[in-house]
């Protein structure tokens, strides 16, 4: 199993980070399959960073053995959907940046992928870009989005990544994640939802 996830894939989230440039294809990295963090175990805050940010986003479990899929096809693809917490180390990604060094530090660390319940995509509505998505930490809504405001809709990003890899039934793509990111601090309560669905739900330690 692998976890695919994609960077930069809201426009907002984009000028958040201070990124102008536009990108003509998706911004694609990969984490460990030791970063899942499931079942609503905590996530203990690592001694290495001082900036540990969440990243809401919606995630798609494959279901099927694809490469080079046609986007018309992609839908094929993928059979459920939860909400996932991308987090990131955001002092050593914004060093390793400035070095002009790859960054995957910041985001493969162990239990930075944090994952829901998944449910069939038809429980939360049917259409995978209609989705309504937000984060609660404490009780308070913190980060909220819409895949319909993806730069890249799922069946695009399934399609652009199976051409250089072969999905497996089992792996996850995490699509990126809208503007309202920030820091975690320990004692925090996280719920993460998609519509009034609550598929997340964890502390931070």
């Amino acid at each position: 199993m692998k976890i695919i996830a994609v960077g930069m894939n809201y426009a907002l989230h984009k000028v958040e980070l201070g990124h102008t440039e536009e990108t003509p294809d998706p911004v694609i990295f990969l984490k460990p399959d030791s970063a899942i963090l499931r079942d609503g175990k905590p996530f203990f805050l690592p001694d290495f960073s001082q900036e540990i940010h969440y990243e809401t986003e919606v995630v798609v479990r494959i279901c099927r053995l694809g490469k080079c899929i046609a986007p018309q096809f992609a839908h094929r693809y993928y059979d459920a959907v939860t909400v996932g917490i991308d987090f990131t180390a955001r002092d050593l990604q914004r060093r390793f940046r400035e070095q002009g060094h790859p960054w995957e530090l910041s985001k493969g660390f162990d239990n930075s992928a944090a994952i829901g319940t998944f449910v069939p995509l038809e429980e939360v509505g049917g259409n995978v870009q209609q989705l309504d998505f937000h984060l609660n930490i404490d009780g308070h809504t913190v980060q909220q989005g819409c895949t319909a405001d993806m730069l890249f809709g799922v069946d695009q990003l399934i399609a652009y990544v199976s051409r250089f890899m072969t999905l497996k039934m089992g792996d996850l793509i995490y699509t990126g994640t809208p503007v309202g990111v920030g820091p975690v601090a320990i004692g925090q309560h996280l719920e993460g939802y998609i519509g009034d669905r609550k598929l997340l739900d964890f502390y931070v330690r």
